[in-house]
């Protein structure tokens, strides 16, 4: 697989506090085998999508970190992103650091408060496979600060952004890497209907090929959905929560409903 160009989605994970109950949990839910984990590198688990590594689970070595999904975006160049999130007013929550042979991580935080991660390629370049069932599809920020938010992404990775609805049910931005065509993540507004006390954060989308299927499997495991399917231009998507805790989406991209907003 072509690298990720700068600023794209390129790896997720999953920081849990039982390891295997969240290998039984996506094991049954996307069909995913499992790699198991060095101990040298905090058990951190490869999931296998067939022969292709499609996310990671691994356990929270702190308990109180956030049961949580991670989103990391590609860059050349760690120790250069680092600076540009300072000086675009983000925080860094943990400085670049070299995963052995693999690559260099970071973690940070947006002005709005969203943490992700961002990923220099070593040995490990990310996803091995996107946009099919059991695989990684798309990410999008939920934020109440647009304003900083949409300046910080457009100015740390050079995306560029397009509104696709700014209304007070919805305010939508996708970006699109320089040079590239297909959007690769989005912004999402959070309005008054959302809980004051839920914080800004990005959500993962996971393809499915049957998102009703999907979601029945989300409760029958042992999790929850959190927002019924329903049809959209983008897909048929329901959110849901594994039973641990950590937030994510399901998604058909192949039955899609209505007109892209404008």
């Amino acid at each position: 697989m072509a690298g990720f160009a700068e600023g794209t989605p390129c790896w997720a994970d999953a920081m849990l506090p039982d390891l295997d109950a969240g290998k039984r949990f996506y094991g049954e839910l996307f069909g995913w085998t499992f790699q198991d984990g060095d101990k040298d590198y905090g058990y951190y688990t490869q999931a296998f999508r067939g022969d292709k590594n499609v996310a990671a689970l691994a356990p929270k070595p702190d308990g109180r970190m956030p049961t949580a999904w991670n989103v990391y975006f590609a860059s050349p160049d760690a120790e250069a992103t680092a600076r540009k999130i300072r000086e675009a007013g983000g925080q860094l929550i943990s400085e670049p650091m070299v995963v052995g042979p693999f690559g260099t991580m970071l973690i940070a935080a947006d002005p709005g408060g969203a943490v992700f991660g961002v990923w220099q390629p070593g040995t490990h370049p990310g996803f091995a496979l996107r946009n099919e069932p059991g695989s990684y599809c798309w990410s999008e920020v939920y934020t109440r600060e647009k304003k900083t938010v949409d300046p910080f992404y457009e100015t740390v990775f050079g995306l560029k952004g397009e509104q696709m609805g700014d209304t007070t049910d919805f305010d939508f931005k996708v970006w699109t890497p320089p040079g590239e065509e297909e959007s690769v993540a989005g912004r999402l507004q959070m309005g008054p209907e959302y809980p004051s006390e839920l914080p800004a954060h990005f959500l993962v989308y996971f393809a499915v090929g049957n998102c009703d299927e999907a979601a029945a499997s989300v409760g029958r495991l042992g999790g929850r959905v959190t927002r019924e399917p329903r049809d959209s231009p983008f897909g048929r998507y329901a959110l849901v929560v594994d039973d641990q805790g950590a937030s994510f989406a399901v998604i058909d991209l192949t039955t899609t409903v209505g007109d892209m907003p404008v």
